[in-house]
């Protein structure tokens, strides 16, 4: 189990209903969730759509979505790194 009663074997890329082209990571953090995608792959308003599915696996509801930067940008360009908070 992860931590918020998360199933370890949930499969996170499919739980954020992004494309599967869009989604480069998924993980589980302590308030919440990272997520790395690449938006031009993905539809309209899909960071709210991607919290509210991965918050939804421990019953909460997204509380903020933070846009971090990415450590090697040049290692995937154009892919965006998030931190979903959930409450």
């Amino acid at each position: 189990m992860l931590r918020g009663g998360v199933p370890a074997r949930t499969n996170l890329h499919k739980t954020t209903t992004l494309p599967p082209d869009a989604i480069r990571s998924v993980a589980r953090k302590d308030a919440g969730w990272r997520l790395i995608y690449h938006p031009a792959r993905a539809p309209v308003n899909a960071e709210q759509g991607a919290a509210a599915a991965l918050c939804r696996l421990e019953r909460k509801r997204p509380a903020e979505i933070v846009v971090l930067p990415m450590v090697s940008p040049y290692d995937d360009p154009g892919a965006r790194m998030i931190d979903v908070v959930c409450a």
